[in-house]
């Protein structure tokens, strides 16, 4: 069985991490769709954004990063996924997360969407929050994987 976790993330935390871990456990394959266009201000553009997310995966032979825009109920269709992984963080995210899953069984019946609660250590994580500590000057090195890390320090060094 096929899955796919799309997000955009900017950047790739060990919580984003976490959850692709214990979705490729799950399935045969996992696609990680990095979507292009989010309505956010990025830190970094999408062909990075895709390479830190393949960097941090590199070590799971059954997941694959891939860009995309548009429906992500279309990169499911494209992957031949039956499942979208969505994870949770905290209660607050489970109305955005639930409204998301009717709008999806409505373009898409057959798709299923799973959501994984964020692991104890990753459920005040964001990638908004993180990208703020750093700006700020604060040490994220925690909070992703070290080839993000990385680059967050050079791109925050080059914004400041």
């Amino acid at each position: 069985m096929i899955a796919v976790y799309p997000g955009s993330f900017d950047p790739f935390t060990n919580g984003h991490l976490d959850v692709a871990r214990r979705a490729a456990r799950l399935f045969d394959r996992l696609v990680i769709g990095v979507y292009a266009t989010p309505e956010k201000k990025l830190l970094f553009d999408l062909d990075e954004r895709v390479a830190l997310a393949r960097a941090a995966v590199s070590a799971f032979s059954n997941i694959e990063v891939r860009p995309y825009s548009g429906l992500t109920v279309e990169l499911a269709r494209a992957a031949t996924a039956q499942i979208i992984v969505r994870g949770l963080r905290v209660s607050a995210d489970f109305e955005f997360e639930f409204d998301l899953a009717m709008m999806t069984h409505k373009l898409s019946p057959d798709l299923e969407m799973l959501c994984l609660m964020a692991s104890p250590q990753y459920q005040f994580l964001s990638a908004s929050l993180l990208k703020e500590v750093a700006r700020l000057g604060g040490n994220v090195d925690d909070w992703v994987p070290a080839e993000v890390a990385e680059a967050v320090k050079t791109k925050v060094g080059r914004t400041i």
